[in-house]
């Protein structure tokens, strides 16, 4: 007798749960945004939709229509309602469903954690979910409180707390997108909205565990020692990226797109663009007037990202420290990988190695596929400019940063739909997705040792 097969979503790796539960959100935010009384206009087409519903749900910030005139209020809170998801979705959408549905934390709860957030089997699931909501809502909290005050200078009161409400639930997923037109340029030289937004982007980008074990520590007296080295190398490599990207656009754009600015915008303007390159999208500075090499440095911003577990995309801070760790013990010829006194273990090195490989193939074959889309029969020196913007484009993509050169709305639809697949390829994690795909495990076969030149 042939048994009947009946599916299960029990049966599905975390991995695939993961990627199912942003797909379904990207679909029900496309449907959404693509009625009508989502925009002030016309309705917006497919594709168009769908570019904008994954770019919120995966916190990206790119956009083909200017949020604040294209889009209705309902429109503009579906968006907000999909950053947020985007940003606390992997908990809420998979190990928060099934903590409802079973009722307790099962070995794929787990699991779902471990992929998601990216710690360890001693972590308190409980403690930590309920944690990630706590951080996260009375961060926003706190940003709309502060954030209506000065808005309220500019704008009336419903008005100044939407706005409000809007930038900093996007600052703190590191979404990047703003209701204003011209993103956040027009407080360059505002202080108080630029240490706002900043300190939102920090904090939402550098993962929800540095956060933990930060209040964990709160009563044991805090001292930097005392965390975990997981938590030493995002505090540490997350300070000297952005010190060291502010330093760099401060001398690259001194006499170029800062031009005209004081000496205090200038410093506060490089600053806030360091920061937000990492993964947030928020511009104070015209992206489409700065020189090459600072375009450069805001490339590797985006394509480093923010931390694991938390709202920010990109390679990740500490896969960098790993792989530094890696190649500086190659050069020494050391046999162990250390790293702040610790030793990583192979399966680290090699998460890290594959990613990075994952990531750059990732950016060349995309960015190959939007050329071809958009430049298969143009010479170079008819548009050489816009090689470099469609790279740009398709690194802030995978980063899910939102910076631009301003060439997203002159995009074909298939480019927008290949930046598409990129935007979900970076929120998800090219690591994941690369195991969502493949279908069976591969044994660990050995063969006789060979050798092969190399360099």
């Amino acid at each position: 007798m042939k048994k009947s097969y009946k599916f299960s979503f029990s049966q599905l790796s975390p991995q695939a749960l993961v990627t199912l539960s942003f797909v379904s959100v990207i679909l029900i935010g496309a449907y959404l945004l693509s009625c009508p009384f989502a925009s002030t206009g016309l309705a917006l087409n497919f594709v168009d939709s769908l570019f904008t519903s994954t770019s919120a749900t995966c916190v990206t910030g790119l956009v083909v229509v200017d949020t604040g005139t294209y889009f209705s209020l309902t429109g503009q809170i579906i968006i907000l309602v999909l950053i947020q998801i985007g940003g606390l979705g992997i908990m809420s959408f998979s190990t928060l469903l099934l903590f409802f549905l079973r009722g307790r934390f099962g070995i794929g709860s787990r699991e779902i954690i471990q992929e998601t957030l990216a710690f360890f089997d001693t972590i308190d699931i409980g403690a930590l979910l309920k944690s990630v909501f706590i951080f996260t809502f009375s961060f926003e909290a706190i940003g709309v409180f502060l954030l209506t005050i000065r808005f309220l200078f500019d704008m009336p009161l419903g008005q100044a707390f939407f706005t409000a409400v809007f930038h900093s639930i996007s600052a703190f997923c590191n979404a990047g997108f703003s209701t204003f037109p011209d993103s956040l340029t027009a407080y360059r030289s505002d202080i108080f909205v630029n240490l706002i937004i900043m300190l939102l982007i920090v904090s939402g980008g550098i993962g929800f565990i540095v956060i933990y074990e930060i209040y964990k520590l709160r009563k044991k007296g805090f001292t930097f020692y005392k965390l975990s080295l997981h938590s030493r190398v995002v505090l540490l490599y997350s300070f000297l990226l952005i010190i060291i990207g502010a330093v760099f656009l401060f001398i690259f754009e001194y006499e170029v797109s800062m031009k005209g600015y004081n000496l205090f915008t200038k410093f506060l303007s490089s600053l806030f663009q360091s920061v937000t390159a990492r993964t947030a999208g928020f511009n104070t500075i015209d992206i489409s007037a700065i020189s090459m090499p600072s375009l450069f440095v805001i490339a590797s911003l985006m394509f480093i990202g923010a931390s694991p577990a938390s709202c920010g995309g990109g390679i990740k801070t500490a896969t960098l420290a790993v792989i530094f760790a890696f190649v500086k013990s190659k050069i020494k010829g050391s046999k162990n990988v250390n790293l702040f006194y610790s030793t990583l273990p192979f399966r680290v090195i090699s998460k890290a190695i594959v990613l990075v490989v994952f990531a750059i193939l990732t950016v060349i074959i995309f960015s190959f596929l939007v050329l071809v889309a958009e430049f298969h029969n143009t010479p170079f020196a008819d548009n050489g400019t816009l090689f470099i913007k469609i790279i740009f484009e398709v690194i802030s993509a995978f980063g899910t940063v939102g910076l631009s050169a301003g060439i997203t709305p002159e995009l074909s639809s298939i480019s927008r739909i290949l930046i598409t697949i990129v935007m979900l390829i970076g929120r998800v994690g090219p690591l994941t997705l690369a195991v969502v795909i493949a279908t069976k495990d591969e044994q660990d076969v050995q063969y006789a040792e060979d050798n092969i030149l190399v360099g």
